[in-house]
C-alpha cells in the first residue's frame, strides 16, 4: 500500500509518498480500507512540530478516517468485512489501509457518504462539547463566531442554529461568508472592513451578542470579547490567527465568562463519555439537524497541496484526501 509521510518536522512539502507493505489486523484491530482521510488544521502544525502534542518522525499524519472493514483479526466483536466505518486514530489515515481498534471505529449511515463521516468529527464534537457541555447556548440566543468559514467554525454555524440560537458569523472572504450562510448564520460581518464590535452589537441588540465562539484568536479575539453583552461567556477554541493578550478588566467589569475548550484533551479522560457525545451528534445528523458540509477532496497524492492550502486559508470549508494511487 501507499501512504503519505511525514519524514522529517517540517512545512508541508517535507511530506512524501512511500510504499509500504499492507498490514494486517492483530488480536483485537481491524483493517480499514481507507475512502477517504479528513485533514484538519491541526495535522499541519503536527507535521511542522508545533503542536503542544510531539510526535517523532517518520509517521503518517491524519487522524480521521472513513472506509470499509476488509479484515478483522482474532477478539473482535460487533464489526463485520464489509461495514461502512469512520475511525478516529493518533496517526495513520493517510494511507490506503489502516489499524483501528473497534473502540475507536464507528459505523456510519447510508445517508452519510465517506467524505463527510471523514472530516464531521473533529470540528462537531468540539462544537457540541463547547455548546452543550462547557456552556448551554438557549434557543433565542446570539452566538457570534469567528473563523465561520472553516470546517470548525461552520460545524459550530450548525450546532448554534441546531439548538435554536441566532447566528453572527465572522469570515474572511465572500466564499466563507455566504458558505456560513447557507448553514444558516443569520448575518455576516467582515473582519476586513467592518468592525467587529460594533457591527456584532448592532446584529445582536440587546447589549451584545450571549456567546463567543472564537476559534481564531490573534486580532479578532479582543474586539469578539468587546461584543459579548454583560455577563456573557467567551468560548476559547483555538488560535489560528495567534495567541491573543486580552486586557483582563473586560472580563471583570462586566461578569462575563471565560471558557476553555479543549476537546482533545477533555476524551483523553472522559472515553465513556465522549463516546455518549458523539451518538448525540451522531443522531441529529441521521435526523438531519445537524448538516456536516461537503468538503474540498484532494487526491491524496497531493497531500502537500490540501495541507498548504488549509494551512493559507485558501479553502472554505473542510478538506479531505481521497486514495488515488492505482
Amino acid at each position: 500500500m501507499r501512504v503519505v509521510v511525514c519524514k522529517e518536522l517540517g512545512p508541508p512539502e517535507a511530506l512524501v509518498v512511500e510504499e509500504r507493505p499492507t498490514p494486517e489486523p492483530g488480536d483485537g484491530q481491524v483493517r480499514i480500507a481507507v475512502r477517504a482521510a479528513g485533514v484538519n488544521y491541526v495535522d499541519g502544525l503536527i507535521a511542522a512540530g508545533r503542536y503542544q502534542i510531539r510526535i517523532e518522525p517518520p509517521f503518517v499524519p491524519g487522524s480521521e478516517l472513513a472506509g470499509v472493514v476488509d479484515a478483522i483479526g482474532p477478539g473482535v466483536e460487533g464489526l463485520a468485512v464489509g461495514d461502512r466505518v469512520f475511525a478516529t486514530l493518533g496517526t495513520g489515515g493517510f494511507a490506503e489501509y489502516a489499524i483501528a481498534r473497534p473502540v475507536a471505529v464507528t459505523p456510519i449511515p447510508d445517508s452519510l457518504d465517506f467524505a463527510r463521516a471523514a472530516s464531521f468529527h473533529q470540528s462537531y464534537c468540539t462544537a457540541w462539547f463547547a455548546l452543550v457541555r462547557r456552556t448551554v447556548v438557549r434557543p433565542g440566543e446570539t452566538v457570534l463566531v469567528t473563523g465561520a468559514g472553516g470546517g470548525v467554525g461552520l460545524a459550530a454555524v450548525d450546532v448554534a442554529r441546531a439548538l435554536g440560537a441566532r447566528v453572527i458569523a465572522v469570515a474572511s472572504t465572500p466564499e466563507k461568508r455566504a458558505l456560513a450562510m447557507q448553514m444558516g448564520a443569520e448575518a455576516t460581518i467582515d473582519p476586513n472592513v467592518d468592525d467587529i464590535k460594533t457591527r456584532a452589537r448592532e446584529l445582536a441588540g440587546s447589549g451584545g451578542v450571549d456567546v463567543v465562539y472564537d476559534a481564531v484568536g490573534g486580532e479578532l479575539a479582543e474586539a469578539s470579547l468587546r461584543a459579548l453583552r454583560f455577563d456573557g461567556r467567551f468560548c476559547v477554541i483555538g488560535f489560528t490567527g495567534g495567541i491573543p493578550r486580552i486586557p483582563l478588566n473586560l472580563v471583570l467589569l462586566n461578569n462575563r465568562t471565560v471558557v476553555g475548550v479543549d476537546w482533545g484533551a477533555w476524551v483523553g479522560q472522559n472515553q465513556a463519555e465522549n463516546q455518549a457525545m458523539l451518538r448525540e451528534v451522531m443522531q441529529n445528523i441521521v435526523a438531519g439537524k445537524l448538516h456536516p458540509v461537503e468538503p474540498v477532496s484532494y487526491p491524496m497524492s497531493r497531500a502537500v497541496d490540501a495541507m498548504r492550502d488549509l494551512q493559507n486559508r485558501k479553502v472554505a470549508g473542510k478538506v479531505a484526501l481521497v486514495p488515488d494511487f492505482d
